[in-house]
Formats: structure tokens, sequence, C-alpha cells
């Protein structure tokens, strides 16, 4: 039995605790069910769970969402598809998320796998000032793997996906696409007014 306080109260009875919790007010709350004897604690119950919850709302206020974001490479990649990965790489980085890279061995490229190393080295080393290696190169059956987070100077406020799509203020969704010209309209006669048909004469036989 523990008191309110955190006392030792010793072990009792089931109907002495249920006594003393209804005289001091508070509840009666099984903390180890498993122990032998069980271990059951005086507590203000709702007092107990409202803390709780405030301490979990925190919890989640102070708690960043990390996401793992992963780019694929083989080992004899060209330097424009290099460069290309990379600029994605450095924006994944940039905006708060881990990368792992993978390098994927074919065939006979598993007796080079040091390629691979020297590859993942390379991104090391050219993403230096956005990334530190949270694991280094290791080899996973077929393929090579590396893991990068971001440094804290490297993160910047992500982007909307949505960004630059929104038409400039006053102008349309249709104008816009139109490069900003108002949608032509088909005309038609005034209300009211007649229109007319012009046939060709026909002579009399």
């Amino acid at each position: 039995m523990v008191g309110a306080d955190g006392e030792q109260l010793g072990v009792m009875d089931t109907v002495a605790a249920l006594r003393m919790a209804n005289e001091l007010d508070l509840d009666l709350v099984e903390v180890a069910p498993m122990a032998r004897p069980p271990v059951c604690k005086l507590m203000d119950y709702s007092k107990y769970k409202y803390e709780q919850a405030i301490k979990a709302k925190e919890a989640r206020r102070k708690q960043s969402l990390v996401v793992l974001k992963e780019m694929k490479m083989r080992p004899k990649i060209d330097q424009h598809d290099y460069a290309t990965k990379k600029g994605h790489v450095e924006r994944f980085l940039r905006q708060g998320h881990k990368v792992k890279v993978t390098i994927m061995f074919r065939g006979r490229e598993m007796a080079h796998t040091e390629l691979g190393r020297r590859l993942l080295e390379r991104l090391a080393t050219d993403i230096s000032e956005l990334a530190q290696v949270d694991s280094p190169a290791r080899q996973d059956g077929r393929n090579m793997i590396a893991v990068f987070s971001p440094r804290k100077s490297a993160i910047t406020a992500p982007r909307s996906a949505h960004q630059g799509d929104r038409p400039a203020p006053g102008q349309s969704r249709e104008q816009e696409d139109r490069g900003g010209q108002a949608p032509a309209r088909p005309t038609r006669p005034p209300t009211g007014e007649a229109t007319t048909r012009r046939t060709a004469p026909v002579s009399a036989p």
C-alpha cells in the first residue's frame, strides 16, 4: 500500500485500504497488479488523469515529425543524374527530413562494391554543409545504404506545394490560363431584334 505522498503504508487487507481511501476522500488505484502482493496507491484519480493528459499534450507539442526520405542511385551513375539526385537530397534536408541513400548493385557490379562506397563518401562530402552522417555506408544484401540527417542551421521553412499555383489578385483562373486576357465571349443578337437571312433570288420559269 502506497500513500498519496508516496509513503509506504505496508501490507493491509482490501477492506482496510478502502476504508482509509474513503476517510481521506481519495481513490484506491491498483498500480502494480502483477506484483505479489498487488500494489495499490491512494490518489485523486481524476486529477491524475488530467495531469497525464496535460503532459501528453505538451510532449506532442514539443515533438517534431521526422520523415525518412529515400534516394536510390546506381554505382555507375552519370554526372547529370548525380547532380539531379543530389539536388533532391539537399531539398529534403532543407525541409528537415532525414534521407536514406541506397546504392543498388546488379549482376557483376557486386564484385565492385567499393564504387558504391566511394559514391556515398562523395555525396557525404558534397552535402556536408547541410547534413551529418547518421549511419555510415553499410552493405545490405545487394544494396549499400547510408543515412543522413539535416543540420539545424540548414533547415528552412518548407515551400507550400500549392504556392505559385494561385492566380494573381483580381484575376480568374481562366484569365491566368489565357495569359491574363479575359476569355472571349460569343456574340449574340440583342434581345428582341430579328435576324435576317439573305437568300438568292429565284427567277420565275
